[in-house]
């Protein structure tokens, strides 16, 4: 079938992750942060993501704005900073991190296509609403879904069913993309068509399923469909 529907997830595929530490590392009066950033964001984003993984499994889910703040208290410790001024820039920040520098003329260029074009992330609905907002591509996206509707984290079947359920497509005419090799994975054993976009050039995970195609960005998405 051909593709109809175009889904993204947000966080490291659309918004870049690391913005948050390392703008605010650059800032006047910021050397400690400036010294470990690259550390503190890798570990803030490593455990946002095992948080919400652990969080499903166990069925304790909470929204991900608080999921996104213990990771950070988690990370912060670890890297030994300890300065709750400091903790609301890095938050305040993150609520507004930029796009890839490709991504508003990748969606733009799917919706010239007639294309569905949707996010469905773990974020919490508010935050999605300000990252899009702040990246200024709300004109180019039909929905924005989140996990919220169904109370579990992603790589659940419920969370890709909410593409079904807003756009009535089968599951072959969806393009999947995602930034992370374990959602890939997912959504292809789900039956989407999937795109892993490797930016940091990483092993692919050894799950139940691969993705379809690697890329190492999201340049050439719309020569796909």
């Amino acid at each position: 079938m051909t593709i109809n529907t175009c889904i993204f997830d947000a966080y490291g595929t659309l918004f870049d992750v690391g913005a948050a530490a390392r703008n605010v590392a650059k800032e006047p009066g910021q050397a400690q942060l400036a010294a470990v950033w690259g550390s503190l964001s890798a570990d803030w984003r490593a455990k946002q993501l095992e948080y919400s993984w652990l969080r499903a499994i166990s069925g304790r889910h909470i929204p991900f704005w608080q999921v996104t703040q213990d990771s950070l208290d988690w990370a912060m410790e670890n890297n030994g900073l300890a300065d709750n001024a400091l903790r609301a820039k890095l938050l305040s920040v993150y609520k507004e991190l930029p796009a890839f520098p490709e991504v508003p003329a990748m969606l733009k260029a799917l919706k010239e296509k007639d294309m569905n074009v949707a996010i469905l992330s773990n974020g919490s609905p508010d935050m999605l609403v300000n990252a899009v907002r702040s990246a200024g591509i709300g004109e180019y996206l039909d929905d924005v879904l989140s996990v919220e509707e169904v109370q579990i984290y992603k790589p659940h079947n419920l969370v890709y069913d909410l593409v079904w359920d807003r756009f009535d497509v089968a599951q072959s005419e969806v393009l999947f993309a995602s930034s992370n090799g374990w959602d890939a994975a997912g959504a292809a054993g789900y039956g989407f068509a999937t795109v892993w976009v490797n930016r940091d050039d990483k092993p692919q995970d050894r799950l139940w399923a691969t993705p379809h195609r690697t890329l190492k960005d999201l340049k050439t998405i719309p020569d796909l469909v």
